[in-house]
């Protein structure tokens, strides 16, 4: 066997096992830091394929971000789940839907792997620059504008989703109203209070 191999076997194996513990256990922060653990194993695979581009980018968004936000979640919502011993009359049909599901995976890697058709790849990747060069010429060449668009529409969501979070009520802003500072009057600005003498006044 083969280093690539033992890698790639290894991978799979810490891949699967950490899926299946994300699945199946019953404590969010263990299945959070269970599905970051797949995700860096993925990003070993990408790597092995050589897509170093993906699996960084696998790295910085889903483990840097992503991930720990849903860890960050759990934890402050100290989510604690109680099992009762109670029927799921959902699991027969839940067991029905993962068969179909797998036979259907089976059955697609089955097929892919006869060549029916040829395929060509449209965008061939030189054979002497990286993997992540050729996608950054590509990206900011042939697909400039759509990228910027792309990025401009995020950015305008970004902005409406704060928007929308920021209640006008709760916000605790004192705003200048210039016009009504302009045209007030000395009642609406001064109040004259007449006491007598040796009283106070009671704020």
């Amino acid at each position: 066997m083969s280093f690539i191999n033992f890698l790639f076997y290894s991978f799979s194996f810490v891949l699967l096992s950490s899926a299946l513990i994300v699945v199946s256990t019953r404590q969010m922060v263990n299945a959070v830091i269970f599905l970051i653990l797949a995700f860096f194993n993925v990003a070993g695979l990408f790597i092995i394929l050589g897509a170093e581009y993906i699996a960084m980018l696998l790295i910085v968004v889903y483990v840097g971000a992503i991930a720990v936000l849903f860890l960050f979640v759990v934890m402050m919502l100290d989510i604690d789940i109680k099992i009762l011993p109670t029927i799921n009359r959902q699991k027969p049909l839940i067991t029905m839907i993962i068969l179909v599901i797998s036979a259907e995976l089976f059955l697609i890697t089955k097929f892919s792997s006869i060549n029916l058709n040829s395929s060509k790849i449209k965008f061939p990747t030189p054979n002497d620059i990286s993997n992540t060069l050729a996608i950054g010429k590509v990206l900011y060449t042939d697909f400039l504008l759509p990228f910027q668009i792309s990025g401009a529409i995020l950015f305008v969501a970004m902005i409406g989703a704060i928007i929308l979070t920021l209640k006008s009520d709760k916000r605790f802003i004192r705003k200048q109203n210039i016009s009504s500072q302009v045209y007030r009057t000395k009642s609406q600005s001064i109040g004259i209070v007449k006491l007598k003498s040796g009283e106070g006044i009671d704020i």
